[in-house]
């Protein structure tokens, strides 16, 4: 002990005090002997009525000195303050030490955040919806990612809305439309595919479609929905604008609460499943993905055509309603809808596009203002590309093009030949003949023969694909 830690102790106590302290620790009284307990009593006592009386003496000065009163009290709220500030620091630096170990830890265990606008009602687990039959229960995300079978961090990447990205979960290229102009297509990078592959097998395929909807469906075609409308006095198409990118996240999103889940598993299943449109920048040097405008229903994603065809369950049935009140039948693919009827029907037609558009619009769509089409029998029907004049047929003039290409090809070999938008001639016959088959197997079957037998000479590889 330094000589001014000895004079320290001496000021903040007594010597007497100092000397009996120091008297005890160093053994003056062995082992077994009683120390002199009324001696320290009373040493201890002197000292502190010494203490009391030395601070009311400076009490009494203080008071004595008003300005050195007030100075004394000015020092004493100011040290006062600054141990409150102090301890103010001390329990927030703990509080956030504390707040950000149970982020963590349920990082761990939830998905907090997925992003800016789509976050609220991530913590909402119940819903007075209740589950449809045949839909895998999940509480919230982190259930969906072990139903899913990946960690919940990919799920949270996957899902994760990001207005600006230096990653992008689509490759987006464009194909000919066949009314002319280009269709934007997004097709998803693969661990995203699988993600949208489990929402489809095992939540949208489960739930039952509308009888009226052929499109994206098994057992449904372009054949079963030309189908509902042979024969008949008037054919009426219509088409619906921007379908896909009228279905917007909010939209979905809502599909997913009807069929009876809550916002912490409804909002991941809806970013799973719509992406907004990017603007691609380079700053220097490497790639980011600007997000332009609200997620849509990407065109490409294997989940699209499902959700579009659940969003139109209640326009179909209004749709449906509103043509048997009218003497119609109704169908739609896709975007297309068709109507048709005969007799008494064929006099209600104004009546029906008008009801028609209002229903349309009344379900967040828009029926496209170029493409309604009335065909009446005496000129040719179709419905969604094939011919329901007499019996759902092929369209003759395409059949004629097909036939002439195919007899060209036969001759002369496929170089410079072209048939459709593919580049492959032989893969387009192909194409064509199992189509013409699968409308009319009795006249389709000797065309794809010989699309066949041009594509062992000339495509072996393709011939033995046969089925």
């Amino acid at each position: 002990m330094t000589r001014q830690e000895l004079y320290d102790r001496i000021r903040q106590s007594s010597k007497d005090e100092v000397i009996l302290e120091e008297m005890i620790r160093l053994g003056f009284w062995p082992d077994g002997e009683d120390a002199p307990v009324p001696a320290a009593d009373a040493i201890r006592g002197r000292g502190e009525a010494m203490r009391e009386l030395t601070e009311l003496q400076r009490q009494n000065a203080t008071l004595a000195d008003p300005e050195r009163a007030l100075k004394e009290m000015h020092k004493r709220r100011k040290a006062e303050a600054m141990a409150r500030r102090q301890e103010t620091k001390r329990r927030n630096a703990e509080a956030r030490q504390s707040r950000a170990f149970a982020w963590y830890d349920r990082r761990k265990r939830d998905v907090l955040y997925l992003g800016e606008d789509v976050s609220r009602g991530l913590h909402t687990r119940t819903t007075t919806t209740p589950l449809r039959d045949g839909l895998p229960p999940l509480a919230d995300a982190k259930a969906l990612a072990d139903a899913m079978g990946v960690p919940l961090g990919e799920l949270r990447f996957l899902a994760f809305n990001r207005k600006v990205a230096s990653v992008n979960h689509y490759q987006r290229f464009t194909i000919p439309k066949k009314s002319g102009g280009e269709r934007l297509i997004s097709a998803p990078m693969p661990r995203l595919k699988r993600a949208q592959y489990w929402v489809l097998d095992n939540i949208l395929a489960r739930v039952p479609l509308h009888d009226a909807a052929h499109g994206f469906a098994a057992q449904r075609s372009i054949l079963t929905n030309a189908r509902n409308h042979v024969g008949r006095d008037v054919v009426i198409n219509l088409d619906l604008k921007d379908f896909f990118p009228t279905l917007t996240y909010a939209r979905v999103k809502g599909l997913f609460e009807a069929l009876g889940y809550a916002e912490a598993v409804a909002i991941p299943l809806a970013l799973l499943c719509t992406e907004p449109m990017v603007d691609e920048v380079a700053l220097d040097g490497e790639r980011h993905f600007v997000a332009d405008g609200p997620r849509l229903l990407p065109q490409g994603a294997p989940t699209s055509p499902a959700i579009t065809n659940l969003i139109c369950r209640r326009l179909d049935r209004r749709l449906v309603g509103l043509a048997r009140t009218l003497g119609f039948v109704y169908s739609r693919y896709a975007d297309d809808l068709t109507f048709s009827g005969s007799g008494e029907a064929v006099r209600k037609i104004g009546t029906l596009l008008k009801a028609v558009h209002g229903i349309v619009a009344a379900e967040g769509f828009t029926v496209h203002p170029d493409k309604t089409r009335v065909m009446r029998r005496s000129s040719r029907q179709e419905v969604t590309g094939l011919t329901v004049n007499e019996a759902v047929a092929v369209p003759r003039d395409l059949l004629r093009r097909y036939r002439a290409v195919l007899q060209q090809v036969e001759r002369h070999g496929p170089a410079g030949k072209h048939f459709g938008p593919g580049k492959d001639v032989i893969r387009s016959l192909l194409g064509f003949g199992h189509f013409a088959v699968m409308v009319d197997p009795e006249s389709g079957a000797p065309l794809l023969q010989r699309a066949l037998r041009v594509a062992a000479q000339y495509a072996p590889a393709l011939s033995a694909r046969r089925p």
